[in-house]
Order: C-alpha cells, then structure tokens, then sequence
C-alpha cells in the first residue's frame, strides 16, 4: 500500500472530510496511538462489539456532516451494558437526524472507555502566509474556554516540540500539578513530531485534529480525530 493509498480510498467512499472512524485509520497509519474504534451500523452489531471490548463503552455518530458531535447529542459515555447500549444507540441516532435531517450517517463507533488522564489537543490548519502550522494545547473543553495554545510552522525538530509543550500555561498540570498524575511529554512529542511528519508528506491535508488527546504516564492516547483535505 502507498502512502496516499488510504487517502485516496476514504476519498473514494466519502468526500474530503474524514470521520473519526477513518481520521483514526490514518493516524495509526502514522505510527499514532489511538483508542480502538469498530464501525457498528445496527444496535445489534453496537451490542455485540460492546459485549466483545468489555464495559465501560462509548457511542459516538459517525457522519462528515456532524463535526460537533457532543453539541448534536451524538456522544453518550460510560455505557455499562447491552440494554444501554441499544438505547444509546437509537437515542444517538434520533437526535442527530432531528438535528441533521439531510446528514449522511455511516453508523455509530463503539470505543472502550478509557480511564480519565490530562486532556490535551494538536492540530494542524494552513496559514495564508505561513503555510501549514501546528498547535498544541490542553484538549477537551479548555481548547475553547481557555485558548491556552501554541503554534509552530511545520516542520518541527524534537526541540520545538518541547518548547511548545513547555509554552502553554497549563504545562503545570502535565508535569503532575497537585499529585495529579503527570503525563508522559516524550509521548507527546512523539505525536507532534509524527503529525508534521504526515502533514509533510501529503500536502492534501487542509484541518487535522486530534481532541482529546489522552496523556498519561507512559503513554498518549487519541481518542477523537478528525481530518479535512483539500
């Protein structure tokens, strides 16, 4: 398989925005780890993969036309069993199509729940003076609240991966602020390095997002992802 091969397949099946469930073929692609995610395109099939990857679970709608899928009540977490799943299921897929009548709807992801850790996000957009560029920054709800981010022009060595990590002023919380568990920086800087490395080598790449990002102790884990080309 080439290196745009994946590229040109998802294209082929769906346009240029990429849903979590094919953001994620990507990005493993890429040597990134991330939260194992199967397709199910019936309750039934939600159940069964559920039963197989074990409580806790989550649901998320996986569709190119539902980019805030939390916002269109397409997430629900902490799924404890098969009749919860069923009713997550047909509730997710209600209030998306409410919402988004027109939306195509591939199915909804089913995703092992993972423990909490420091939420962090990297992105990448392109800049009409700079060209591509890359962000970092505390993940989840505190990417909008907080606006606490850093930016670097792509490509970026091992040293400005650090120095974006150090920059944010929640660095404390990574570093294990108040016996929280610290988070694994050489894992993050992995991930940064490996984003520009990939937005590098395919050009086509418009928006990328990784949000949340799980940091743990000794390791990072995406657990979301979305990818928009050209």
């Amino acid at each position: 398989m080439g290196k745009l091969s994946i590229f040109d397949q998802i294209k082929k099946e769906g346009g240029s925005i990429f849903t979590e469930f094919e953001s994620k073929r990507i990005l493993k692609q890429a040597g990134i780890l991330v939260g194992e995610t199967k397709l199910a395109k019936t309750s039934k099939e939600a159940v069964s993969l559920s039963q197989k990857m074990g409580f806790p679970v989550v649901l998320k709608i996986v569709s190119p036309d539902v980019v805030h899928k939390s916002d269109s009540g397409g997430v629900k977490l902490s799924i404890n069993s098969a009749a919860e799943v069923k009713k997550a299921y047909d509730e997710i897929l209600k209030k998306v199509r409410k919402q988004f009548p027109d939306a195509v709807v591939h199915g909804v992801s089913v995703q092992k729940m993972l423990q909490p850790a420091t939420e962090v996000i990297v992105g990448t957009s392109k800049d009409p003076q700079f060209g591509p560029v890359i962000m970092f920054g505390l993940g989840g709800i505190f990417v909008e609240l907080l606006k606490d981010i850093s930016f670097r022009v792509i490509p970026v060595e091992q040293r400005d991966a650090q120095e974006m990590i150090q920059e944010i002023k929640g660095y404390p919380l990574l570093q294990g602020y108040r016996g929280k568990e610290p988070a694994s920086i050489p894992a993050l800087v992995e991930i940064i390095l490996k984003i520009s490395k990939l937005i590098e080598e395919n050009p086509q790449i418009k928006e990328l997002e990784l949000n949340p990002i799980l940091a743990y102790r000794n390791k990072a884990i995406a657990v979301d992802a979305r990818i928009i080309l050209e």
